[in-house]
């Protein structure tokens, strides 16, 4: 049953749709954007999945037109002008990236349409990562104004190697589903209308593997990022410094506004 999911984490949608494996899905407004509440649970979720007995894989995946626009605009403004919020998200980003790591279980993401900011984070740190060929891959950090925290500098320089990390985390410009998988940036691409099918067939083939061996072996691959630690606690120190600055305040406005930014905050470092 997924009663205890949508108690504990109501931000989402829970269905089985095969033996052993659970899949959630993004569903909110503005293309699936992630509030204050659905960012701590996203992040908290990977604690339940490791303790379900019933769960030998979870999918996660977007519903409508797309996995997840990233962060809402109520949850950047209170990084912004709250500094609690500001903590305790800080906190919530840590604790996204370490839970996903950290659960035994194999995660199979499904990212088609916008994939961008918190949601991004869990599908590229997903031990599959399957996208759509059009599908729009965004770390977003930039263009609001802020250091490339969360994953990037976990998983981004390893799987596809410093130049295309460094392109595409400082220019933010958009990876399409095909040049992500061309880069070894995800697991698989496949045709738009194709990607949540072929999640759950992989995900199925999971759960019917040896459990202890598939565990053992995303926890061995694993401390390649666990490797990163450091260079993760500067990213995200540096990012979330950011967001108290006037750069992040004029990314954010300009966005609403649906214009370029105008940045003009402190160059010296």
């Amino acid at each position: 049953m997924t009663t205890e999911y949508e108690q504990l984490y109501p931000s989402f949608k829970y269905d089985r749709p095969a033996e052993g494996v659970l899949r959630i899905t993004f569903d909110s407004p503005g293309l699936n954007s992630v509030g204050p509440d659905a960012h701590r649970e996203i992040a908290d979720i990977w604690l339940t999945v490791d303790r379900d007995p019933d769960v030998r894989v979870a999918i996660l995946q977007g519903a409508g037109k797309g996995f997840s626009s990233g962060g809402s605009f109520e949850l950047i403004d209170g990084i912004i002008n709250d500094y609690a919020m500001r903590t305790r998200v800080l906190r919530e980003a840590r604790d996204l990236v370490w839970n996903v790591i950290n659960c035994s279980k194999p995660i199979v993401s499904a990212m088609h349409g916008p994939a961008v900011g918190a949601g991004l984070v869990a599908g590229m740190l997903a031990d599959i990562s399957i996208v759509g060929r059009t599908a729009r891959i965004i770390d977003g950090h930039t263009r609001l104004g802020v250091a490339a925290g969360d994953h990037a500098a976990v998983c981004w320089p390893l799987l596809a190697g410093m130049a295309k990390s460094k392109y595409y985390l400082l220019t933010n410009d958009t990876l399409t589903g095909e040049e992500a998988e061309r880069i070894g940036l995800v697991s698989l691409c496949v045709e738009d209308d194709r990607v949540h099918n072929r999640a759950l067939e992989v995900a199925t083939q999971l759960a019917g593997m040896a459990q202890s061996a598939l565990r053992w072996t995303k926890h061995t691959l694993n401390h390649w990022y666990r490797q990163a630690g450091p260079a993760f606690d500067a990213s995200l120190g540096l990012e979330f410094y950011g967001f108290g600055g006037p750069d992040a305040a004029e990314g954010l406005i300009s966005l609403r506004d649906k214009r370029d930014p105008v940045f003009e905050g402190p160059t010296s470092e």
